[in-house]
C-alpha cells in the first residue's frame, strides 16, 4: 500500500490560538462540556482522523486571567468519548513522575477494553514546581532523574500489561475454571524508583499495550522516546529542523533494535484557513490582536526563568539569558522559543505573537490549497509521517480543516477514505505486541 498520512486531533478548549475563547463564536465554558468535546471527537472520526489527543498537568497550568484552564481527567473523558465514538483512537496524557505505575497501567487498560482497543498514552515526565509541591515536593525533581523514573515505569507497565497471558482466560462453565491460574504471573519487579508484585488485575487489554506516544524534544527525551514511543509528537517550526528531527529519532530507534518505520513523527501543525490568503491573514491577524501581551509576558519570563518585570514587550530578548543545562524544566520548549526569537530577530511582543498560536509549533496561514500543498511537502521530504493537528479556533478550524482540506489530500491518495482497521494501532500501521511469555518461547 502506499504510504499515507496519519493524523491525530489536539483537542484543547476553544482552540490553540490562546485568544481564542474571545472570539464572539466561542464558549469559554466549553473545557467542561462533555458534549462539545464528543461533537470534536466525531467530527474527527467522521474525517477518520487516527485518533484525538488531550494534554494534561498534575497542577494549573497557565494563567488564569489569560484564557481557560483546568478541565477534566484525561482518562475520564476519554472513557466517556469511547461510548460515543467507535473508531478513533484516544490519546490520554499522564505522568510518569505523579503516578504509580500499578494505578496508571490499570486505568489506561480500562480505556483500552472500554474503547475496544482504541486507548493510547502521551507519556509525560513533568516539570515545574507547581506539580511538584502538589505531590510534597519542595522543588522538581532534575531533568535526567525524571527521564531514570520514567524508563523504570515504562518496564513496569509493560510488565504489569503482559502479566495476563493472552490465553489466561477460558471460561469453561462444564469445567467451573474462569482462567487458568498458570497463566497469570506476578511480575516481581524491584528497582531502583518501584517495587511492584503484581499481577495486574485486569486481563491483557485488547491492544496487548495502549500505543506508546511522547512528546519529549530534548536529548533525554529523544533517547526515550527512540526506546519506547511508538508515535511521536513534536514542535518544529520550520521543515529544515522537522528533516532533522526526524532522521535522527528514526536513527536512534535502529541503534535501539527498532524498525524506525514503527516509530510515527507527527509535528504540530496550526492551520489557519480561508477562501483566499488575504482573509486567511485578516483572521491571524483578528486573534493576534486579541492577545493579553502583559499576561503573555509574565508567562514567557516564567519559561524563560527571569525575574518578573525583566522583558519589555518593545525590545529583544536579554542577551544573558540561562543556557539550556541550567533549565530543568521543559528543555525543548525553552531552546525552541530561544532559537525562533534570536533567528528571526524577534521583539518580546512579536515572539508572544508568535507564540500565541500554537506555543512554538508550525502556524500556517493560507487557502485550504496551500496547507494541503505543504502538508504533502513535509510528508513527502523527509519530515513528517503525519501531523498533530491543532486548530487555531475550535471548533470552526477543525472543521473547514476536515471539509476543505482533508477531501484534497484523499482525492491526491495520501489519506484514508474509510478506515482499514479498528484498533489505534492499526490505525498507525502498528503491531499487536507479542506477550512476553509468547515471545520467551518463540525465543
Amino acid at each position: 500500500m502506499t504510504r499515507q498520512l496519519h493524523f491525530n486531533l489536539f483537542l484543547h478548549d476553544t482552540g490553540h490560538h490562546e485568544a481564542s475563547w474571545r472570539l464572539p463564536e466561542s464558549d469559554p465554558h466549553a473545557l467542561l462540556d462533555l458534549a462539545y468535546h464528543q461533537r470534536l471527537a466525531k467530527i474527527a472520526e467522521d474525517a477518520k482522523f487516527d485518533s484525538l489527543f488531550l494534554a494534561d498537568s498534575p497542577a494549573l497550568f497557565g494563567e488564569v486571567g489569560r484564557r481557560p484552564v483546568g478541565g477534566f481527567e484525561p482518562t475520564v473523558l476519554l472513557t466517556a468519548l469511547a461510548v460515543t465514538t467507535s473508531r478513533i483512537g484516544l490519546i490520554a496524557t499522564a505522568s510518569t513522575s505523579y503516578n504509580e505505575p500499578f494505578n496508571l497501567a490499570r486505568r489506561l487498560s480500562s480505556v483500552d477494553w472500554i474503547s475496544n482497543g482504541r486507548a493510547g498514552w502521551n507519556i509525560v515526565t513533568t516539570a515545574g514546581e507547581a506539580a511538584a509541591r502538589n505531590f510534597g515536593l519542595e522543588d522538581q525533581p532534575l531533568h535526567r532523574d525524571r527521564y531514570a523514573r520514567a524508563s523504570e515505569f515504562l518496564e513496569v507497565a509493560t510488565k504489569l500489561w503482559d502479566s495476563w497471558d493472552d490465553d489466561a482466560i477460558i471460561a469453561d462453565k462444564d469445567a467451573g475454571v474462569h482462567a487458568r491460574a498458570d497463566r497469570v504471573h506476578a511480575i516481581g519487579h524491584r528497582g531502583e524508583h518501584f517495587r511492584v508484585e503484581g499481577p495486574l488485575n485486569s486481563p491483557r487489554s485488547p491492544q496487548g499495550h495502549p500505543l506508546l506516544v511522547q512528546a519529549g524534544s530534548s536529548e533525554s527525551g529523544k533517547e526515550f522516546a527512540a526506546r519506547w514511543a511508538e508515535a511521536i509528537f513534536t514542535a518544529t517550526p520550520t521543515i529544515e529542523e522537522a528533516q532533522e528531527f526526524y532522521a535522527d529519532i528514526k536513527r536512534r530507534a535502529e541503534a535501539n533494535g527498532r524498525d524506525p518505520e514503527q516509530v510515527k513523527v507527527l509535528p504540530g501543525l496550526v492551520p489557519i484557513i480561508a477562501d483566499t490568503e488575504s482573509e486567511a491573514r485578516e483572521l491571524e491577524a483578528e486573534l493576534d490582536r486579541l492577545i493579553a501581551p502583559e499576561f503573555a509576558r509574565d508567562q514567557l519570563e516564567k519559561v524563560l526563568k527571569l525575574a518578573p518585570g525583566t522583558l519589555r514587550l518593545d525590545a529583544p530578548l536579554p542577551e544573558d539569558l540561562p543556557s539550556e543545562d541550567e533549565i530543568e524544566g521543559a528543555k525543548s520548549r525553552y531552546t525552541l522559543i530561544v532559537a525562533l526569537a534570536r533567528r528571526e530577530n524577534l521583539t518580546v511582543r512579536e515572539l508572544i505573537g508568535r507564540l500565541g498560536g500554537g506555543r512554538g509549533h508550525r502556524t500556517f496561514t493560507g487557502t485550504p490549497v496551500q496547507v494541503a500543498d505543504t502538508i504533502q511537502h513535509w510528508f513527502e521530504h523527509g519530515a513528517a509521517d503525519g501531523f498533530n493537528i491543532m486548530p487555531a479556533v475550535l471548533p470552526s478550524g477543525l472543521e473547514v480543516f476536515v471539509e476543505r482540506v482533508v477531501p484534497i489530500l484523499q482525492e491526491r491518495g495520501l489519506f484514508r477514505t474509510e478506515y482499514t482497521g479498528r484498533t489505534l494501532r492499526e490505525h498507525y500501521g502498528l503491531p499487536r505486541p507479542v506477550g512476553r511469555r509468547e515471545l520467551a518461547a518463540v525465543g
